[in-house]
């Protein structure tokens, strides 16, 4: 099964006027993407996706040329050999790590979803997993920091569906941050998880006076409160409270998750599949983590191809934690641009697609009337 062909579409759709939601980065404007297809002599075409890193046409580029390049007539079964061919070629080297991490993450999926296509499977069993219900949280919720009623009802829906976790958004002020936890807290009970993500909006200050509230409303998580870089803010905001500090989204490779265990001070690990690596490399960062006891709830929120591989690559581990299902309003790269790529039970769980591979079919017309639209996605 050579590699013939690998096309990079950076593609992107405008946000609703009127609907561009605030959070810690600034106010959306725009969705992006990159979606990637890789076509074997054999005709079988496979599907991933980059994240956009905020950069969508440069990180194609880089796909459509230097990786592309480096890849072309190799074996689409040998994941790892294609993983240490653009290692030693690219990443580690010429100061293009995450730029690379992110490229070459959905050339690894759509190898991963040629690889199951051709034996004919789920992507689950060929990872050596199996099918099972996955507890889900519904993601995307508080992303306009509304006010704390506002809030509730927009949860309420998710919480009727079946899902017993919710995160929120947070990284506005510590005092009404905290009247948003207590909101959902008490709407709800406790039979529910509340999760929060900071998305680096905090300081050390921050944490200190909103940590004690946490703890006190049982949240499950404090996410990215800093930059994944500063180290010394996570080790020192460990000791404010009980809650665990999670990261992972935007650490690259095995290589940035292994000093974590040397800091000690994260419980919690969220590779993205589309951002890590690809799914190889999540699997090892998988298997670190494993062997520390560190649960993996992987990130996953931009299109259906990363969030449908995610719920597989969760029933392959023996460490997986939550899905994040992206419930955000009126996203086309879930509800548009593929197939349906997961459903929420009443039991709060999703499954994986049987149909084989990866399990979504992308619509190519779609894809091509969404070109990308140049800018910044938050302002």
């Amino acid at each position: 099964m050579k590699i013939v062909s690998i096309e990079a579409f950076p593609t992107s759709f405008p946000v609703p006027e009127g609907a561009g939601v605030s959070l810690g980065v600034g106010r959306a404007v725009k969705r992006d993407a990159v979606v990637v297809k890789v076509t074997t002599e054999d005709g079988i075409t496979g599907w991933g996706e980059s994240h956009h890193g905020r950069a969508h046409t440069a990180v194609a580029a880089l796909l459509q040329t230097t990786l592309r390049r480096l890849v072309i007539g190799m074996d689409a079964d040998d994941v790892v050999g294609v993983w240490n061919r653009i290692y030693r070629g690219q990443l580690a080297s010429h100061g293009m790590g995450a730029g690379c991490a992110l490229a070459m993450s959905g050339l690894d999926m759509a190898l991963w979803d040629i690889r199951a296509k051709a034996a004919n499977m789920p992507l689950y069993r060929l990872l050596g997993g199996a099918a099972r219900a996955v507890p889900a949280y519904a993601g995307g919720v508080a992303l306009g920091y509304q006010p704390p009623e506002e809030l509730v009802e927009e949860a309420r829906p998710h919480m009727e569906a079946g899902y017993r976790a919710v995160k929120l958004r947070i990284g506005d002020t510590v005092p009404k941050d905290i009247a948003r936890m207590e909101a959902v807290r008490h709407a709800f009970g406790e039979g529910i998880d509340i999760l929060a993500d900071a998305n680096t909006a905090y300081s050390l200050s921050d944490v200190r006076r909103v940590m004690p509230a946490m703890d006190a409303l049982s949240m499950g998580w404090l996410e990215e409160p800093f930059p994944p870089h500063d180290h010394r803010s996570y080790r020192e905001a460990r000791s404010y409270g009980r809650t665990p500090l999670a990261v992972g989204e935007n650490h690259f490779t095995r290589y940035e998750f292994a000093p974590l265990l040397e800091d000690d001070s994260i419980g919690i690990w969220q590779p993205d599949l589309s951002k890590c690596g690809g799914i190889t490399e999540a699997l090892r960062i998988a298997a670190i983590a494993s062997a520390y006891k560190i649960p993996v709830h992987p990130h996953s929120s931009m299109t259906g191809l990363n969030q449908a591989a995610t719920i597989h690559f969760l029933c392959a581990i023996d460490n997986a934690g939550y899905f994040e299902a992206d419930v955000s309003r009126a996203n086309l790269f879930r509800d548009a641009l593929v197939s349906e790529p997961w459903r929420i039970g009443a039991d709060g769980c999703v499954r994986p697609n049987e149909a084989p591979g990866i399990g979504v079919e992308v619509d190519e017309d779609w894809l091509r009337a969404h070109p990308a639209i140049e800018g910044p996605g938050y302002v």
